[in-house]
């Protein structure tokens, strides 16, 4: 087990109706005037959005508003949403919504405190070290932002997708009711299983392999995220599994299920070049095309791990005499998982060809200013062939 440093500030209201109790939490931090930042609507049509505004005026806690965010977020909205909170004396962003209306909430939050456009900090150009503070109210069990120091942003000048990481990412609060997720269709339910799964699987599959208890807590997380996915699929409305894919959300990326490890997030930067370029593919479906893929390209440099993974996940029974048809079983029941959720698991299956696979290795690298670490080294043709097994 390597040196670790664990670090979780944010507080968790956690259950049904606690979204009633906004407008108290910020208040009690002493913020009297936020940005009430959601996405496209699907809060006023579900009524959360009358919720909020109503906690707010209770509370004393004016707002202005900024809504519009999309998948894949955007820079354009965080420059926007920057211009309206230094025009109003923004004191804290309020982010109602899923991982995308969070990361845009973060973003802006950056901008405004440093009074600087955000995107040196995605670029890695800049660090952040301080940021206005961002509370939340998720709609969505996928990303974990409400508990993680990550931002994902797109700059659509370019098309270029990139995260960074900081402690002044993490949320202030953050109020997780899985009630709110009850409407949340089946796609993008499934598209959230993939994301909570593989914020565990990119921190599992490392180079730094004897960590018992964290290898346990990560498979425990998989187990019951698995089991609930299912039920969840089938049964939206069931509260227990969809508490259950909440707050496994926010324990795949806070930093748990990687503690006393070295681990680096490829199949994300891969995924992040993928719906990149393409704007229309939600992040969890490509994670599920990704994935499968990257594990057939590598299991074979990591066997004891994958037989692991798949023996103690997936209750495949160990073949001792031949151990990579154990690894491949693992693979198989993992993609056939993310089909039978209803998730892509080819590139063919989102309609994209190989004609980009080039451009996107090419930006996966920086422009051949890195590589990926994993394990064995990642350059533009290594990634390029990971593309290639997508098809």
């Amino acid at each position: 087990m390597v040196n670790f440093q664990y670090y979780t500030p944010t507080k968790i209201l956690f259950g049904k109706d606690t979204q009633h109790k906004v407008g108290e939490m910020i208040k009690s931090y002493g913020y009297d005037k936020v940005l009430f930042h959601y996405g496209t609507g699907s809060i006023k049509k579900i009524g959360l959005y009358d919720q909020i505004v109503a906690s707010l005026n209770e509370a004393g806690v004016s707002f202005v508003e900024l809504g519009g965010v999309e998948p894949n977020p955007k820079l354009s909205l965080v420059h926007k949403g920057m211009e309206l909170c230094e025009k109003e004396g923004v004191q804290l962003i309020l982010a109602v919504g899923g991982g995308s209306v969070l990361d845009s909430a973060k973003a802006i939050a950056a901008g405004v405190y440093n009074h600087c456009d955000p995107w040196p900090f995605s670029s890695g150009v800049k660090k952040l070290e301080k940021s206005l503070p961002v509370a939340t109210v998720l709609t969505l069990s996928a990303s974990g932002s409400e508990m993680s120091n990550s931002c994902v942003i797109t700059n659509e000048d370019g098309w270029f997708k990139r995260g960074f990481g900081s402690d002044a990412n993490r949320p202030l609060f953050s109020i997780l009711n899985p009630e709110l997720t009850y409407s949340v269709s089946k796609f993008q339910t499934g598209c959230g299983i993939v994301d909570i799964m593989m914020h565990t699987l990119e921190r599992y599959f490392c180079a730094c392999e004897d960590v018992a208890l964290t290898d346990h807590l990560a498979e425990g997380l998989l187990k019951s995220v698995i089991d609930a996915g299912r039920i969840a699929i089938e049964n939206p409305t069931d509260y227990e599994a969809r508490a259950t894919l909440m707050w496994a959300g926010s324990l795949s990326h806070n930093g748990l299920t990687g503690d006393g490890r070295k681990y680096f997030m490829r199949c994300h930067q891969m995924e992040h070049e993928l719906s990149g370029m393409y704007d229309r593919v939600a992040h969890g479906a490509g994670l599920a095309v990704v994935f499968p893929a990257w594990a057939k390209y590598m299991y074979k440099h990591a066997l004891p791990r994958f037989c692991q993974y798949a023996t103690r996940v997936w209750g495949v029974e160990m073949d001792y005499e031949h151990p990579e048809r154990t690894a491949l079983a693992g693979i198989r029941m993992t993609e056939e998982y993310f089909a039978s959720i209803g998730m892509p698991t080819r590139l063919s299956h989102l309609d994209i060809d190989e004609s980009k696979f080039e451009e996107m290795a090419v930006k996966c690298t920086f422009f051949g200013k890195r590589t990926l670490p994993d394990y064995i080294t990642l350059d533009k043709e290594e990634i390029i062939d990971i593309f290639k097994l997508m098809v």
